[in-house]
């Protein structure tokens, strides 16, 4: 559309030249290598990839650095990538009860089966900014302990031997699971559909989303059943082969939150489920969208919708990043004639306006233009 105004090709042309040498910015300082943010900006590196759709440390790092920094356009580069790639298959469910956990935490049960492990995390940090990581200074190797063999079983599958919280998602049909990249979104939406989109929704829409169902909008009160990050290991159903064949291992975070609920004429009282689980180390992204599948369920518990957080079309339409932004920063594109038509449709209602209220001066105007 630019190419339109004067000079449009140069101007584009110079103003890709210019990104890319603000983008290197001073050549005295050493051009950052994609090792160094995947390593040292890892949560960066996992959101970009969590709301990309695509897990690749790599390439998220590499559209980071082409982003310089931005990470919903590095969000919006990885996407763009990914279209171009081939479909092998659908991978099985992963089972995040066999997780390699590194850290495990919940706000139910103190004593779990298996343990709490804090693992690496901010809660209880001081939040003070440290002037010695700026010097670059050697950091101790953390402490570690030999694990053993002991089941981690999940807090909701304590809760579910009591018969106190409602029974797991059912698998969708066939045991294939819709797929929004390939297929339009229509409304309502199954869960695992909807799941989806969650979980590659915009990490801020949904925190400001789950804040809200916190401060009444949404009449729940919910307690982190669990919350485990780790490695899962992917599996592939091969049809020429009776077993499934390991593709490797990914990172994931889940949360299960817990719900009350008083029940209703289809269930009796009992626990409800809220579900998150993205790729890498997001707990808050996790937390967020379990809070809001859970309000998002409103109306196949029986309760009413009376807040944002529980209107399907409203949510889901609006936490693509990808999509916002793309329909924010349109309007930065030339509308001349739009505009144009709009100039003349208010000056001449302008003018019937001043012709209403002042007619000697309307009068006047008119005679000087004569």
């Amino acid at each position: 559309m630019y190419v339109a105004v004067k000079g449009g090709e140069a101007a584009i042309a110079n103003a890709h030249s210019l990104l890319a040498d603000r983008r290197r910015g001073d050549r005295s300082v050493p051009a950052l290598r994609l090792d160094q943010i995947v390593e040292q900006l890892a949560l960066g590196v996992d959101r970009v990839m969590s709301e990309g759709s695509l897990y690749d440390r790599e390439l998220a790092a590499l559209a980071i650095v082409q982003a310089r920094g931005d990470l919903i356009e590095a969000i919006f580069l990885v996407r763009a990538y990914r279209t171009t790639l081939p479909r092998f298959g659908y991978s099985k469910a992963i089972d995040t009860a066999a997780m390699l956990v590194e850290r495990r935490v919940s706000a139910t049960y103190k004593d779990l089966p298996g343990g709490q492990l804090l693992g690496p995390t901010f809660d209880y940090t001081h939040r003070l900014l440290d002037p010695e990581l700026a010097a670059g200074g050697d950091v101790a190797e953390p402490l570690q302990r030999e694990t053993d063999a002991q089941a981690m079983p999940r807090v909701s599958a304590i809760l579910a031997r009591e018969g106190l919280i409602e029974p797991d998602g059912e698998m969708p049909r066939d045991n294939v699971p819709g797929d929004i990249t390939r297929e339009p979104l229509e409304f309502p939406m199954a869960r695992d559909i909807r799941l989806q989109a969650l979980s590659r929704g915009d990490e801020g829409f949904l925190l400001a989303l789950g804040y809200s169902t916190q401060r009444g909008y949404a009449r729940n009160h919910p307690f982190v059943g669990e919350i485990r990050i780790g490695e899962v290991e992917l599996e592939l159903d091969v049809p020429e082969l009776p077993f499934a064949v390991p593709l490797g291992t990914v990172r994931v975070t889940e949360c299960q939150m817990v719900n009350q609920f008083k029940g209703s004429a289809k269930a009796p009282p009992q626990f409800t489920r809220g579900y998150g689980l993205v790729f890498g180390q997001s707990e808050r992204k996790a937390m967020a969208m379990a809070l809001c599948d859970r309000a998002l369920r409103a109306s196949e518990l029986g309760e009413d919708v009376v807040a944002a957080a529980q209107d399907e079309e409203f949510v889901i339409s609006h936490s693509d990043n990808v999509q916002a932004t793309g329909f924010v920063e349109h309007l930065k594109l030339p509308h001349y004639v739009d505009f144009q038509a709009e100039l003349d449709l208010v000056r001449r209602m302008r003018a019937e306006y001043d012709a209403r209220e002042n007619p000697v001066k309307a009068e006047d105007k008119r005679e000087a233009a004569e």
